[in-house]
């Protein structure tokens, strides 16, 4: 194989490394005493009284495909939310499509629906609950004196803005009756019990999918240092500036605490995450032949000087070849133009300009480089990310695609769509933050 398809298979690989069908399975069984196993505890199925599943983000729908194949007609009710085109066919459990990274009108709706299902929940019964990447824009309420529109706006602001998950995601819950733990007050005295697929960097459970069923530690004041770190409140809609404000004064009671007596009926556990793949994607490559001269599963920064920094780390490797390097994390970007793309297409263009000023020194090492989405989405793109190498770069100079204009844009899909380094996938079914792929022949 070329370089470029052996990125492209560790790649593959470390996506299937993190399918729902391996990471549930340890999880979640009946044995053959009729005893149901799940996340540590048991129960006699004849003990169990119901079972609701409910799920919000890009893998809950393969999720509950794999809950439906264990516990089957047990289960209740079910429902889940996933992103448009991510959804999967599904028995007995509903499950509907919503928009992602800005929720829309289909999100409120299923939230709604997920709500008046939890209502449904008694004493003792028991709720699986599927988290995983996409599910603070999925599950979208609309908390008294807020707009749907308001609330776009925000999060369109926050995700320009280059601010972090963490800080993106601490607005998101002081803008809700459902994140930050409060989910659990709409079954207060079920058995809760959390599958999660972490996309956030250290596998932070207060920020992954905005945290529904975990105490959250930030405050209204977290969210007022956000919005001046970043200059945004001369932009947000005044209803949403109020909101913070008056939860700043305690007129707005803040997300749930960790002391709130419905943590103690939750089981929270992380099944799945970046390590795992990454794994799986060194595995891969030693099985290729390549040396492993880097691992990091902790990667963030700004995408274009991220990029650009691992170039210059590729220009500089003098050990043993071929040598591959596996980066695992989630990079930001400050969009400024107005052309289309993601953090994974801007930090490939980055390299790109990077790679090709080596290339015209005559630099002897061969680099190829990767970025893309676990999930099979960069940004509001239908591609996982883009792939670099000399063919790109030739393909580049010969249609004179100026690769400063285009980042400057925000236009990296635009420019890979020309010169065919965009990497599609199509929808993953999982979400494990992003995956940097770089070999150096």
């Amino acid at each position: 194989m070329s370089a470029r398809e052996n990125a492209i298979h560790i790649f593959n690989t470390a996506v299937a490394a993190v399918q729902p069908q391996k990471l549930i399975a340890d999880h979640l069984f009946v044995d053959e005493f009729q005893q149901l196993h799940i996340l540590g505890q048991s129960f006699g199925i004849e003990e169990i009284q119901k079972i609701y599943l409910i799920g919000s983000g890009k893998a809950s729908a393969s999720m509950a495909k794999v809950v439906q194949d264990v516990l089957g007609n047990l289960i209740t009710d079910g429902l889940v939310v996933t992103k448009y085109g991510h959804s999967i066919s599904l028995e007995n459990i509903i499950c509907l499509e919503a928009a992602h990274p800005v929720p829309d009108q289909q999100g409120i709706d299923a939230t709604n629906a997920t709500l008046e299902l939890l209502k449904r929940a008694k004493k003792n019964d028991l709720v699986i609950c599927l988290l995983s990447g996409g599910a603070s824009s999925l599950w979208v309420d609309v908390p008294s004196g807020l707009s749907l529109a308001a609330i776009q706006l925000t999060f369109q602001l926050l995700l320009n803005s280059g601010a972090s998950i963490d800080e993106v995601n601490t607005i998101r819950k002081h803008l809700s009756d459902v994140k930050g733990g409060q989910l659990l007050q709409y079954a207060p005295e079920a058995y809760w019990f959390s599958f999660i697929i972490s996309d956030v960097p250290e596998d932070d459970l207060t920020v992954i999918a905005s945290g529904p069923t975990v105490p959250d530690n930030s405050t209204f004041d977290d969210c007022l240092n956000i919005i001046d770190r970043y200059n945004l409140s001369d932009k947000l809609p005044p209803s949403v500036y109020q909101r913070i404000m008056d939860g700043c004064k305690g007129i707005i009671e803040d997300t749930f605490k960790k002391e709130y007596a419905v943590f103690k009926r939750v089981n929270n556990k992380i099944i799945g995450n970046n390590f795992i793949a990454i794994k799986a994607a060194e595995s891969m490559a030693i099985q290729l032949g390549y040396h492993i001269c880097k691992v990091e599963t902790s990667l963030t920064g700004d995408a274009e000087q991220v990029g650009r920094s691992l170039i210059d780390f590729c220009k500089s490797y003098q050990g043993v070849k071929p040598a591959c390097v596996l980066l695992g994390g989630e990079t930001t970007v400050k969009v400024t133009g107005k052309g289309i793309g993601g953090r994974n297409q801007q930090m490939a263009l980055s390299a790109l300009q990077e790679l090709a000023i080596i290339n015209r020194n005559n630099f002897s090492n061969i680099i190829t480089f990767l970025s893309a989405g676990t999930d099979g989405t960069d940004g509001p793109t239908d591609a996982a990310g883009a792939i670099v190498d000399g063919d790109i770069i030739v393909k580049a100079n010969e249609l004179k695609l100026d690769v400063a204009d285009y980042l400057l844009n925000n236009d990296a899909y635009t420019f890979f769509n020309q010169s065919g380094g965009l990497l599609k996938t199509g929808a993953t079914h999982t979400n494990v933050m992003d995956l940097v792929v770089m070999l150096i022949d």
